[in-house]
């Protein structure tokens, strides 16, 4: 019976020195980023931001972080990957390309890239040209997890050794950026009301990356 019990316990702290030492992994996942994509992104960046390439790239200086409100890891990525918006009245007048990001934090906490970091993707009005998009699965109905908090810091501060990164924002908060030099919407009345991920979620997470020193307002 004690020697059950010491391989018990054995077997029990394996497993916790396993997870503590699990190294930051981002596992790819990539949408469809075609010709005809590229060719709308161009549109977007002349067209909305006022701003003309011969790729669709972008040179990250801030980090946005969003909730999907679907509830499914595969179900948003079905939303993500056609090229063309599906429905959406309220941003299709803007454009046919559809919304997208960068990654995408599973409620387990596990990351996919859907894009490469560089890559242009339409997730916030007046800022994509200089923007990463973080999307979290959850929304209102399915708050944040504490795995998708410890995910969003190591990738923030993955990607602010990668990058320049100077502003770290929630999507509710990217009214601030409007009439600032940052601002880049050709359309002044262009405007989707956000809440998403949240005052408490975004206070927690600054709180983890506050030697970052990452700014929210322009």
């Amino acid at each position: 019976m004690k020697k059950f019990y010491f391989l018990f316990i054995l077997t029990l702290f394996s497993n916790l020195q396993i997870t503590i030492g699990q190294t930051f992994r981002i596992f790819e996942k990539p949408i469809i980023f075609n010709e005809e994509r590229e060719k709308l992104s161009l549109e977007y960046l002349k067209n909305r931001h006022g701003i003309e390439k011969e790729r669709a790239t972008i040179e990250p200086s801030m980090i946005v972080v969003h909730w999907t409100a679907v509830p499914t890891l595969e179900a948003t990525f079905d939303v993500f990957n056609p090229v063309h918006l599906g429905g959406r009245p309220e941003i299709s007048s803007a454009s046919n390309l559809n919304v997208s990001a960068h990654f995408l934090v599973d409620r387990d906490g596990i990351i996919f890239r859907l894009l490469p970091d560089t890559t242009f993707a339409r997730h916030t009005i007046g800022l994509n040209y200089m923007a990463i998009g973080i999307e979290n699965i959850g929304g209102p109905e399915a708050p944040l997890t504490k795995a998708q908090l410890r995910a969003n810091a190591e990738l923030i501060r993955y990607l602010s050794k990668k990058y320049s990164i100077k502003y770290l924002i929630g999507h509710h908060e990217y009214y601030s950026f409007q009439g600032s030099i940052l601002w880049k919407e050709t359309d002044p009345n262009y405007l989707t009301q956000k809440e998403d991920p949240g005052d408490q979620f975004m206070k927690q997470l600054r709180r983890k990356l506050a030697d970052l020193n990452l700014k929210h307002k322009p």
